[in-house]
């Protein structure tokens, strides 16, 4: 939960900088939105949380 928390507000933030600072239209932007509702909701939506845990896990445990 707290990973999907942070990517969504992360995606989120990448947007809203997108939309302010690189003229993205709003139209666009609310396209952006509702595309990764529909993914988040559709039949792929658990594989890419299974895939960004897997991710959040192999980063979490490099030795820097």
């Amino acid at each position: 939960m707290t990973i999907a928390v942070s990517a969504v507000i992360l995606l989120g933030v990448f947007v809203y900088l997108l939309w302010r600072y690189a003229r993205l239209p709003l139209w666009q932007a609310a396209i952006c939105a509702a595309f990764g509702y529909f993914l988040a909701s559709s039949s792929i939506g658990p594989e890419i949380g299974d895939g960004l845990r897997a991710l959040a896990r192999f980063i979490a445990g490099l030795q820097l």
